[in-house]
């Protein structure tokens, strides 16, 4: 990377190149510095830091006195820089390690600001761009008054498998809104996304690409429903289970499997099936939970910690 970017700012960075890899953001889309700002809850530098080193990697365009704009890429082009930038962003920080401290018991549910700066040796800076992003991913929260608390949103197997019941209730009825609209653009990227991980060696993409892809696939199919309480809900509990995913081990093998479920649900939706689609995604998300349930996991093995292999073999 050429520029010196925060971890903030690679965040940010990260989740405006993969909406712009799935079609979110067209070509030649104008990106707002102050828009952008708004929407993550920061302020314009990191969000200004992320559109710069966008366009040093070549998914922007900087043009004098008018901004960033989307640039037109291929769609192998767009998935390699996606997940340069992904792998960058994942990169081990002092966020993942207040969050592995999180997952594992490590520091208790209710802290100071001071507490976290000296723990983790942190700058002002830094404490804001980690508890910023805490709150963004759904796993801590301000207390009134004074303080932070973290939320066991998805550190239990019980929570965990909870997140997917809810999905397993609104995504299929989400694609059976009066409002649902087909949109074939936003299908022809996503189908073109799948195809490309089925045909890459899958061993060699970055574990946070592959798992952007199939949050992706579902996000973008309930923003199709024209209801956004749908949409925005299935953002709401990702962003949740994100948080598991920093001490997960991710089945590849199983990500096959899935991309190719993917396309099946695609092409029945090319072909204006939506009732089709929406019982093929209740069977998708219903067969996964059931064959890899956190629960049963835990309750087979007798242990009380998160299976992370079996926990990341789950539907994306």
């Amino acid at each position: 990377m050429k520029t010196r970017t925060g971890a903030l700012a690679l965040e940010i960075a990260h989740d405006i190149s993969s909406q712009i890899a799935s079609g979110s953001i067209e070509v030649g889309a104008h990106l707002s510095t102050q828009q952008l700002a708004d929407k993550f809850g920061v302020s314009r530098s990191p969000v200004r830091q992320a559109l710069v080193l966008l366009a040093e990697r070549g998914l922007l365009e900087q043009r004098a006195n008018r901004g960033f704009f989307a640039n037109e890429l291929s769609v192998s082009a767009k998935s390699e820089l996606v997940g340069e930038i992904a792998q960058a962003a994942v990169h081990p920080n002092h966020y993942h390690q207040l969050a592995d401290d999180w997952l594992h018991d490590r520091i208790p549910a209710e802290v100071t600001e001071q507490f976290i700066r000296e723990r983790y040796e942190l700058t002002k800076s830094q404490l804001n761009d980690v508890l910023v992003r805490a709150v963004r991913e759904g796993w801590a929260e301000r207390k009134q008054g004074y303080g932070w608390r973290f939320l066991p949103v998805a550190k239990t197997p019980e929570a965990f498998e909870q997140i997917y019941r809810f999905r397993i209730l609104i995504e299929p009825a989400g694609m059976l809104e009066p409002g649902f609209r087909i949109d074939h653009d936003v299908l022809n990227e996503l189908r073109r996304e799948q195809e490309h991980v089925l045909a890459s060696d899958i061993d060699s993409l970055p574990a946070e690409y592959l798992l952007d892809c199939g949050a992706r696939f579902h996000e973008e199919l309930m923003r199709m429903s024209g209801n956004p309480f749908f949409h925005m809900s299935l953002i709401r509990v990702n962003r949740m289970r994100r948080l598991l995913e920093y001490r997960a081990t991710l089945n590849r093998k199983r990500f096959v499997g899935q991309c190719e479920e993917h396309l099946e649900i695609i092409h029945i939706l090319e072909k204006g099936d939506v009732t089709e689609a929406s019982f093929l995604m209740r069977r998708h998300l219903g067969g996964a939970l059931s064959s890899k349930s956190p629960v049963a996991w835990q309750n087979s093995t007798g242990e009380d910690s998160v299976g992370s292999e079996e926990l990341l073999s789950i539907e994306r």
